[in-house]
């Protein structure tokens, strides 16, 4: 468990640095392109300050696109006190807890760290899971806190968000920005273009490799948090059979959910940031023992 903790985090260092590699990558073409060095260093520059601005401001920016709000004790008893209950077993600051008025059964978490922290349940979800299966699930999203998956979203949401921002700029300037020398190198010109297209269907890719590992990693630490895994097993039972589409439904923010709340399609399951629910129920129970 821990060494899968420590490779998870060395992994995210890797996810990062490619991130960084595709602005490098974007910001050189942009230079060999428009005759400037200094472009790329401004392309990297501009691009972080924009992700850390992502950064702070997306988890209100999830619970906006959500509509989730607010609830305190007398709100809620039932989902308030689950909640409570699995701060104090972890010894974890007490997370702003959330509702979403959607029958589709499902759940997230996000903040910059445990101490701003907050976790979210749908109606739908608390309609069909017994206390049981809810704990086993907030179990889930407290671990993704505990294990600080919600930063690492947040940073990745942001640096998909700015490499979007990026490529959309670079494509504009480079078919729009006016009167210039267009005796650039037709090489040039053309990987620069794939690129910059390539670009963000990347990021999602590096997005959906952070986000499937941190679910695995997060079943195990809320099983290990309840010592209870078929609670949580139990659940995800559930979502096979009932899991639906959210009626708000953001590819940015899909990936901070407990299951996917996208429509499905062939195409988003091809770059869904989830892994398959039987998967995640197998795991659990083979390693049910070990909890």
């Amino acid at each position: 468990m821990y060494g899968a903790i420590g490779a998870n985090k060395r992994n995210t260092v890797l996810i990062m640095a490619a991130f960084v590699g595709l602005f490098a990558a974007i910001g050189y073409v942009a230079s060999l392109y428009f005759g400037n060095t200094s472009i790329a260093l401004w392309v990297i520059g501009g691009a972080l300050v924009y992700a850390l601005i992502q950064y702070y401001a997306a988890s209100k920016l999830a619970v906006a696109m959500t509509g989730a709000h607010e609830i305190q004790k007398k709100d809620n008893p039932r989902l308030y006190r689950i909640v409570e209950n699995l701060s104090i077993t972890t010894g974890m600051p007490m997370p702003k807890v959330y509702v979403i008025n959607d029958p589709a059964p499902n759940a997230f978490a996000t903040g910059r760290n445990p101490q701003k922290a907050l976790v979210a349940a749908t109606t739908g979800l608390m309609d069909i899971m017994d206390d049981r299966e809810l704990e086993g699930v907030m179990a889930h999203e407290m671990g993704h806190v505990k294990n600080y998956d919600i930063r690492v979203s947040m940073i990745a949401f942001g640096l998909v968000s700015a490499i979007g921002l990026l490529s959309d700029i670079a494509l504009h300037m480079m078919f729009f920005g006016g009167d210039r020398d267009r005796n650039a190198n037709p090489v040039i010109i053309i990987v620069g273009v794939v690129l910059i297209i390539l670009a963000p269907i990347m990021a999602a890719l590096i997005q959906m490799a952070v986000s499937r590992q941190r679910e695995y990693l997060a079943d195990a630490t809320g099983a290990l948090t309840t010592r209870d895994s078929e609670g949580l097993a139990s659940a995800l039972e559930k979502l096979k059979h009932y899991g639906k589409p959210m009626k708000r439904q953001s590819s940015s923010t899909a990936h901070l959910f407990l299951n996917n709340p996208l429509k499905s399609g062939a195409f988003s399951s091809m770059f869904s940031t989830h892994p398959p629910l039987d998967e995640r129920i197998k795991r659990l129970r083979k390693n049910a023992a070990k909890f």
